[in-house]
């Protein structure tokens, strides 16, 4: 007996179908919802407002979120490896308050200033690592207590207001109003950061080990790779932009801030990282993500002051902001509820 027909059940003469590529795919779902969320910010405000979308005022929120992607780079570096640092505002108004005070006291030598704040920015970034690696204490409670320190020796140091004056300097009037190529300079700082960092984690095994650390550190241990020494550097480096953000702090009011510009910018660079996909259980994350959060919290942010909006209200956006990501992170990652059952 023949089969002359085909049956609907045999696949095997069939032609395999091959999948269809996804659009988008190299960008990541997060990244792309990411861009969605800010062409619609964008879109919202130019709409509420005809100079949202200016020139002018494109350049002023790039200026204005220059500090805070400074330290969201850093703060993605410290999550993918399961760290944390909610010292990073009060190190910059430390750095903020040295550069000032130095450049006044060395005979107006910007210079001098600027080194002896990443000087300051380096020590303090090595106290942090010391402390969580060799005195064992939870990064978040170490640099919890950083936040508290950081901010009472800034306030110590410049008796609790401003100190200093650099806008009769070249230097610091450059770094803070200059321009290079159309772009701040300030713009280009944070560029050239996030290239570096960036390259940093992708291309070389010191990235390749931060990632494997933040994985699984019994594994990253046992693979020889040395947790102590990797941690001790990621918060030097987070010390040492620290203290370049609190250069720029400087040159952009024209003097040393102990407080004003620098506290909050824990609560936003960590919203930043964990809106651009940073796991903060660590082992996750990258630059781009972390960079387009921090310009949608900078368009909505500047959207909001353009719009008369009481600046209070900003704090809850962002408190908002940080847990639908974490609550997202969390979704994705099918881990259950506390205390309810799978």
């Amino acid at each position: 007996m023949s089969i002359t027909g085909t049956s609907p059940h045999i696949k095997d003469t069939e032609t395999p179908v091959p999948p269809r590529p996804k659009r988008f795919a190299g960008l990541g779902g997060q990244n792309v919802s990411l861009i969605g969320a800010l062409v619609f910010v964008l879109v919202l405000f130019g709409l509420l407002n005809d100079n949202y979308l200016s020139l002018s005022n494109m350049q002023v929120i790039a200026e204005a979120a220059t500090i805070t992607g400074l330290l969201a780079i850093v703060q993605t570096v410290v999550i993918i490896c399961g760290g944390l640092d909610i010292s990073v505002g009060s190190q910059v108004g430390v750095a903020s308050v040295v550069s000032a005070m130095v450049f006044t006291t060395s005979g107006s030598n910007p210079f001098v200033g600027m080194l002896a704040a990443i000087g300051v920015g380096l020590l303090v970034g090595l106290l942090n690592g010391v402390v969580i690696v060799y005195g064992r204490v939870n990064p978040t409670i170490a640099t919890l207590a950083g936040l508290a320190a950081y901010k009472g020796l800034a306030q110590l140091l410049s008796d609790g207001r401003a100190q200093g004056y650099v806008l009769n300097d070249d230097v610091f009037v450059f770094l803070g109003r200059g321009k290079i190529a159309g772009l701040p300079v300030m713009v280009w700082i944070l560029v050239v950061t996030a290239l570096a960092v960036h390259l940093l984690l992708k291309y070389t095994d010191i990235g390749r080990n931060l990632y494997a650390i933040g994985g699984n550190d019994t594994a990253a241990r046992l693979a020889g790779i040395g947790i102590n020494k990797y941690l001790v550097f990621v918060y030097a480096l987070i010390g040492v932009v620290c203290a370049v953000a609190g250069v720029l702090l400087t040159a952009r009011t024209g003097s040393g801030q102990p407080v004003s510009g620098s506290e909050g910018l824990e609560l936003k660079a960590i919203t930043a990282a964990a809106l651009g996909g940073c796991a903060l259980k660590g082992g996750k994350g990258g630059i781009g993500g972390t960079l387009l959060a921090v310009a949608l919290l900078g368009c909505l942010e500047n959207g909001l002051t353009v719009e008369g909006i009481n600046s209070f209200w900003q704090n809850v956006a962002q408190g908002a902001l940080l847990v639908v990501a974490v609550v997202i992170q969390q979704r994705r990652s099918g881990e259950r509820a506390v205390g309810l059952p799978h």
